[in-house]
C-alpha cells in the first residue's frame, strides 16, 4: 500500500504545484522522522520559495490548500509543519494492508517482463571456499533473491575459470603426484579438499624443485594451455577432470548457506565457441590497441584507467580478461541486464572490461556491478594456494555449534510449552547458526570492510539474525495457540477482520511498518542493495516486539473482535518477515 499511497502523493502534488505554476520536475518527497504521524513528507516549500516570493511555510500552506484528501483513497488529510506537507494515512490504507499482508506472498512486485543474470562467487575452482570470499556467495545470492522477489525473471550463474594458468598448473600436479606423494591427508571427507593437496604440492615444487625438473614441469603447463587455446578435446577432458571435481565439492559447500546456481558457464566456452577469436580480432583493430611488452593491450589512459588491458600474450594465448568481455557479450544477447557481484581486488578489471565493451561498440547502461570489502577474521589474512587459513566449512560449523551452546542454555527460560527434541535442537541450530551468519555479513554496505564477530552475530538480544528470527517465531507460537497454521495466515479465520479496531500507536506503527515492505524491497532492488532489507527487518522486529508488549493478543480479557484484529496483524507480520528474511537468505524459524 506504500508504494500506492507514494502514488497518490505524487499525482496531487503535481495536480498543485501545476494548479500553482509551478515546476513538477522536484516533488521533494521524503519519509518524515518517526515522531511524525504522517506516512510521506515534502519539502518541495523550500525548492519554490524564491520562485514564490513566499517564505517556505507560507508556500506550503498553499500547496495543502489546492489539495482535497477527499479525492483521494490512501491519505486522510494534508497538513503543514512549518515548511513541510505531511500526508497522513486513512484507514483505508491501513486496512488494505492488512487484507493484503496476511497473504504469503505479501511483499513481492508484479512481473516486470524483464530477464536478469546475477552472476556471483565465481571463486577458482582451487579448493574449498575460504571465509574471505565468503561475502561473494552471501552478497550475491541475495542480491539475486532480491531481484527475483521484486518481480524479475533472474538466473544464477557461477563463471567457472577452467583455462587459467592455475587450472593448467592444478591438472599437471593431479596428473604427476600420487597420493604417496602427498604432505598430509584431507582437512576434510570432501573431494575439494582431497584434491586440493595436489595443487599445493604442485605449487610447491614448481618453486623448489631443481632447475631442470621445473622446465620440463612448466613445458607440460604450457602444452595444456595451448591445446585450451586452440579448443583441443584432449585438453579440455583432461582440465575438466579437475575442475569439475573440486566445483562439485565447492558447490555442497555453497548449498550450506545455501546458495545455489542456475547454471555454471565456463571460460572454455568462449574458447571453444570461436567467441574468443572473433573478440581479439576486434580488439586488435581499435585505435587504443598497441603490441608492447610482447603482449597485445589497449591503451585506456584516454579514458580515465592508467594501466593497460592485456588481452592477448606473444604466444597467442588470451587472457582472462579477453574470455570475460566475450562472456559479458553473451550476457548482453541473451539478458536484459546483467549484475556481476566483484571483490574490491577486481575495481580496475571491471573499469577496464565496461570500458572494453563500450570501445567495441555495446551499450553498458544494462551491467551492474555491485562491490565488495573482503570479510576478516582476527586469525588474519589467508590463501588458499599456501593452504592456511579458515575454510568457509570451519565458520559455519562453529557456527552452528555455538547457536546449538545457545538454544540449549535458553531451553528453560522459553515461554512456548511446546516440547523441543533433539532433532528440533539441531534444526534450530543451523538455523540461527547460518543465518547469523548470512544476516551479519549481508547486513553491512557492501563497500565496508567487516571482521566477523560471534558475540555480535549471535546475540539474541541485540539486532542480529537470532533477534529478528525470534519475531518470527513468536509470530508462529501466537498463531498455533490461537489454532491457526502459520503458513497459511489466517485462512483458518472466517470472521470479517476490522482494521479500525486497531486503534494503539503500538498497533498502527507496527502496520504502517508492515504496509513499507514492498517500497522498501523496490528501493533495494533498485540499487542493488540488499542490506536495506537488513535494515528494514530491525526496524520491524522493534516494532512488533513494541506491539507484542503492549497489545494482549489471546489474553482472556481482550474483546474477541479486537482479537481477531490483532491475529491478523500477526499474521501479516509473521509473513512480511519471513519473506524479508528469505530475500537474505535467513531461514525464519517455527520455533526458538
Amino acid at each position: 500500500m506504500f508504494l500506492s499511497l507514494r502514488a497518490e502523493v505524487e499525482d496531487a502534488l503535481e495536480g498543485a504545484l501545476s494548479t500553482l505554476d509551478f515546476p513538477t520536475d522536484d516533488l521533494g518527497i521524503e519519509e518524515p522522522p518517526e515522531d511524525v504521524a504522517s506516512v510521506l513528507a515534502s519539502s518541495v516549500a523550500f525548492r519554490l520559495a524564491g520562485e514564490a516570493g513566499a517564505p517556505p511555510p507560507q508556500v506550503a500552506g498553499q500547496l495543502a490548500d489546492e489539495i482535497d484528501a477527499d479525492e483521494l483513497t490512501y491519505v486522510s488529510a494534508v497538513q503543514t509543519q512549518g515548511p513541510y506537507l505531511n500526508f497522513l494515512p486513512s484507514d483505508a490504507y491501513l486496512a488494505d494492508t492488512l487484507a493484503n499482508a496476511t497473504d504469503g506472498s505479501y511483499g513481492s512486485l508484479p512481473d516486470r517482463e524483464e530477464s536478469v543474470v546475477v552472476e556471483h562467487t565465481s571463486a577458482n575452482p582451487t579448493g574449498p571456499v575460504h571465509v574471505g570470499r565468503a561475502r561473494n556467495p552471501i552478497i550475491g545470492d541475495a542480491v539475486a533473491n532480491l531481484l527475483d522477489f521484486a518481480g524479475y525473471d533472474v538466473d544464477r550463474h557461477y563463471y567457472v575459470n577452467d583455462a587459467g594458468r592455475q587450472m593448467a598448473v592444478f591438472t599437471w600436479a593431479y596428473e604427476t603426484f600420487d597420493e604417496d606423494d602427498l604432505d598430509e591427508p584431507p582437512e576434510r571427507d570432501r573431494i575439494e579438499y582431497d584434491l586440493v593437496r595436489y595443487y599445493r604440492k604442485g605449487n610447491a615444487y614448481l618453486e623448489n624443485a631443481p632447475e631442470a625438473e621445473v622446465e620440463a614441469a612448466e613445458a607440460e603447463i604450457e602444452s595444456i594451455m595451448q591445446g585450451l587455446e586452440k579448443g583441443d578435446d584432449e585438453a579440455y577432458e583432461r582440465v575438466s577432470e579437475v575442475v569439475d571435481q573440486v566445483l562439485g565439492g565447492m558447490t555442497e559447500c555453497l548449498a550450506r548457506l545455501p546458495a545455489e546456481f542456475d547454471e555454471f558457464v565456463k571460460e572454455t566456452r568462449f574458447m571453444r565457441n570461436g567467441a574468443t577469436d572473433d573478440l581479439v580480432d576486434r580488439l586488435t583493430e581499435l585505435d587504443e590497441s598497441v603490441y608492447e611488452e610482447d603482449a597485445w593491450q589497449l591503451e585506456l589512459e584516454d579514458h580515465g584507467i592508467d594501466k593497460n588491458l592485456v588481452f592477448l600474450r606473444s604466444d597467442g594465448t588470451s587472457l582472462y580478461a579477453t574470455r570475460d568481455l566475450a562472456h559479458h557479450e553473451w550476457k548482453f544477447d541473451n539478458y536484459d541486464r546483467a549484475v556481476t557481484v566483484l571483490g574490491e581486488d577486481h575495481k580496475l578489471q571491471a573499469k577496464q572490461v565496461r570500458t572494453t565493451l563500450e570501445l567495441l561498440g555495446n551499450e553498458t547502461d544494462q551491467l551492474r556491478q555491485v562491490l565488495y570489502s573482503y570479510v576478516n577474521l582476527p586469525e588474519g589474512k589467508m590463501s588458499t594456494r599456501r593452504g592456511t587459513g579458515v575454510d568457509l566449512d570451519d565458520l559455519l560449523d562453529e557456527a552452528i555449534d555455538r547457536a546449538r551452546e545457545e538454544v540449549e542454555d535458553r531451553l528453560d527460560d522459553r515461554i512456548r510449552d511446546d516440547e523441543l527434541d533433539d532433532a528440533d535442537i539441531e534444526r534450530i541450530a543451523h538455523q540461527v547458526g547460518i543465518g547469523a551468519v548470512r544476516y551479519d555479513i549481508v547486513s553491512k554496505q557492501p563497500t565496508k570492510a567487516i571482521t566477523f564477530e560471534w558475540e555480535r552475530a549471535l546475540d539474541f538480544e541485540a539486532q542480529s539474525a537470532p533477534y529478528v528470527q525470534y519475531v518470527h517465531a513468536r509470530c508462529c507460537g501466537i498463531l498455533e495457540e490461537a489454532g491457526i497454521d502459520p503458513e497459511t495466515g489466517m485462512g483458518d479465520v472466517e470472521t470479517a477482520v476490522d482494521a479500525d479496531l486497531l486503534e494503539t500507536e503500538a498497533e498502527r506503527d507496527l502496520l504502517e511498518t508492515i504496509a513499507r515492505f514492498p517500497a522498501v524491497v523496490d528501493e533495494a532492488a533498485d540499487d542493488l542493495e540488499p542490506h536495506q532489507i537488513a535494515t528494514y527487518t530491525r526496524e520491524f522486529a522493534d516494532r512488533f516486539n513494541g506491539f507484542y508488549r503492549e497489545c494482549p493478543v489471546l489474553a482472556d480479557d481482550v474483546d474477541p473482535e479486537v482479537r481477531e484484529a490483532r491475529l491478523a496483524l500477526v499474521a501479516a507480520s509473521k509473513h512480511a518477515v519471513a519473506n524479508a528474511l528469505s530475500i537474505l537468505g535467513v531461514a525464519p524459524p517455527r520455533s526458538m
